[in-house]
């Protein structure tokens, strides 16, 4: 544990673990969300210790995961999430980084999280076989009857969203051209370093790690997970990431 690690961790060791909620581990990762993965990244690049918990997304503020209980205080999105820990624990997770190094930082992340994020929401709810997969287990808790009428409903919610952000007005060719432009994009601003702006990880790291996980599921076959993987840079990165963060838990990009 290094130094600063270890002062946030004489911060929090005198009470109750950060509560992290999110829905648990599915298709190979740490959690079924893009956006709880950031999270748990971030708290572990923070060096604070938390435990999760599935149960709490009917109880969510803001009606969505990730949300944290941090000794009663609860705040909800992971940017917001983020914040909460620079303020509290002194945690700069652009730390080294210049004014413009830093926007560059936050463009990236809005790209990925605003736009990127919904190539993977259009692959894996609006596909029969990946929805079926992965999504449909989502509501195997509801009771028999009610669950195709749930699924339709929900799904019918999903494609309405996406034809309302713009990216369902594309046809599957066009989006595939938008979305080989992020990638190329992102496997530019990587180059040939280890993570985004040198060989230690930032706050901006959490984000694209996160998203180009999810986008790398075995489980889910789609042509933007064709593109994630025809750029050998990126998978190295996103197996980077899991070894950093995740231990010995296997990359979704690395093959069984």
């Amino acid at each position: 544990m290094n130094e600063r690690a270890e002062t946030l961790w004489q911060k929090t060791r005198q009470r109750d673990l950060i509560t992290l909620y999110g829905f648990g581990p599915a298709f190979g990762f740490p959690d079924g969300s893009p956006f709880v993965t950031k999270t748990m990244i971030l708290l572990k690049m923070a060096g604070l210790p938390f435990e999760t918990n599935r149960d709490g997304f009917l109880k969510a503020p803001k009606g969505k995961v990730p949300y944290i209980d941090d000794d009663g205080v609860i705040v909800s999105d992971s940017t917001f999430i983020r914040a909460h820990i620079e303020a509290k624990y002194g945690f700069d997770f652009n730390r080294g980084l210049t004014q413009v190094e830093q926007s560059y930082a936050w463009a990236i992340e809005r790209m990925i999280e605003e736009r990127f994020y919904w190539f993977l929401i259009e692959a894996i709810w609006l596909h029969d076989a990946n929805f079926n997969a992965g999504p449909a287990k989502i509501f195997d808790a509801l009771p028999a009857p009610a669950r195709p009428l749930v699924k339709a409903y929900v799904r019918r919610v999903m494609r309405r969203t996406l034809h309302l952000q713009g990216l369902g007005r594309h046809a599957p060719n066009e989006r595939l051209i938008l979305a080989n432009s992020d990638l190329d994009s992102l496997e530019g601003a990587l180059g040939g370093k280890p993570f985004l702006f040198g060989d230690e990880p930032v706050g901006a790291d959490a984000t694209t790690g996160a998203f180009l996980l999810r986008a790398l599921s075995k489980t889910f076959v789609a042509p933007v997970r064709d593109a994630v993987e025809a750029r050998p840079r990126l998978v190295a990165y996103a197996d980077r990431i899991t070894q950093r963060f995740f231990g010995e838990e296997r990359s979704p990009a690395t093959p069984n």
